[in-house]
């Protein structure tokens, strides 16, 4: 059974720091893109960031670009979301997914085949 489990949401004040944590299981994640989106209250599921297999290439929404970093440990099979310099406009609930194709559309949320529960983070002023 493939599964995506999300930790490390929470409350914080604006400019403080969380790191998302994303653990997989039943398949073959390590060779998988695996990317971050979001999604707040009455909008769609927006892209957040993305990283291959390898973890040698990475993009980032510019939104989050120079304060989000996003990583991965294939050993562990858990992927990370480091958020720094939090903004209000960065709550939402947090969700994991991977991508077995390693898509160039990266951005599209159709490319990604498997979904975690998702994580609530919200950011105060």
């Amino acid at each position: 059974q493939a599964q995506l489990v999300e930790s490390g949401g929470g409350l914080v004040q604006a400019g403080g720091s969380l790191r998302l944590s994303c653990a997989a299981s039943g398949r073959t994640f390590s060779s998988y893109a695996m990317g971050w989106f979001r999604q707040a209250p009455g909008k769609a599921r927006e892209f957040v960031a993305v990283i291959s297999w390898s973890g040698g290439s990475t993009y980032y929404a510019d939104s989050v670009k120079g304060r989000f970093t996003i990583s991965r440990d294939n050993a562990k099979i858990t992927v990370y979301l480091q958020m720094n310099s939090l903004k209000p406009e960065d709550t939402a609930v947090y969700y994991c997914a991977a991508d077995p194709r390693g898509s160039r559309w990266y951005f599209s949320p159709r490319q990604y085949d498997y979904w975690g529960q998702g994580t609530q983070v919200t950011v105060s002023s």
